[in-house]
This record gives structure tokens, C-alpha cells and sequence, in this order.
């Protein structure tokens, strides 16, 4: 029997997000599992070669992990009462954080929002989501908007 001890939420606090939360909430609650919620901001890494001060950048990327911990902390308080949870934010590409978190974690179980993109949106922008499935070794769940 499959066991769920450990959930990763990733989350990317837009109006969905607390959905994302709730589903990975019920299923710990009903299991006992522990959730690490993350949220991985952009690097923005690869525009340094665009005439803008590494610096600028850096200081860019600071300001917007130093605003997510802050929202993160308000997430955690409003979504995960009386649950073990722990938070991360980090910087990279979403899906591949996702994925080396969940890894290095020993999550059994990954619980993220899917924004169903089609078309012209969806070949600009990608699914993180779709990548994710694809390439973790443990189960995905995918909450769509509602």
C-alpha cells in the first residue's frame, strides 16, 4: 500500500493558489503527511546579456524572494493551520526546482496547479506542470483552475 509521508505543494501564489493548498491541507490531514511548500521565483539569469547591470539583476532577484518569504508566511498562516509545514523559496526554472526539491525531500507525493494553456499560450509559455509529470519520480497531482 502506497504510503504518503511527505507532500511537496509548489505553489505560485496567483488566485489558484489556494486551491493547490487545500488538496495537499485534506491530504495531509488525512494521512499525517508532513508538506513542504515552495515557490520558486525567476532567475532572470538569462537576460545578463542583455545591456542590464549584473547587479541590477541581482538586486532585482533579491527584492522579489525577500517580497515572496513575506507572502509565503501570510500563504502558510491563511492555508495550513495546525499542519507541519515547511517553506521554501528558491530561484531557478520552475520545474526543475520542483523536481530536485521533491529528490532531495523524499516526497512521495507532489501537489502543484496546472493554468490548461492551449494553443499559441502554451507553445510561448510551456507547462511546467507537463514537465514536472513527465520527469519526477513520484506521483503528480495537477489541480486545475477551478
Amino acid at each position: 500500500m502506497a504510503e504518503i509521508k511527505k507532500i511537496l505543494c509548489a505553489v505560485d501564489f496567483s488566485e489558484h493558489s489556494p486551491r493547490v493548498a487545500d488538496y495537499a491541507a485534506t491530504l495531509a490531514r488525512t494521512t499525517g503527511a508532513s508538506i513542504i511548500c515552495l515557490y520558486v521565483a525567476p532567475s532572470l539569469s538569462q537576460y545578463v546579456g542583455f545591456h542590464v547591470p549584473p547587479s541590477s539583476i541581482e538586486n532585482f532577484v533579491g527584492e522579489i524572494v525577500a517580497g515572496a518569504d513575506s507572502t509565503m508566511n501570510a500563504f502558510l498562516n491563511e492555508n495550513f493551520k495546525d499542519l507541519e509545514v515547511v517553506s521554501k523559496v528558491v530561484t531557478g526554472y520552475a520545474a526543475e526546482e520542483i523536481i530536485s526539491l521533491a529528490e532531495s525531500e523524499n516526497a512521495d507525493l507532489i501537489i502543484m496547479g496546472t493554468h490548461g494553456r492551449k494553443g499559441i499560450d502554451r507553445i510561448l509559455f510551456g507547462s511546467v506542470a507537463e514537465k514536472v509529470v513527465k520527469t519526477a519520480r513520484c506521483p503528480v497531482m495537477t489541480v486545475r483552475p477551478a
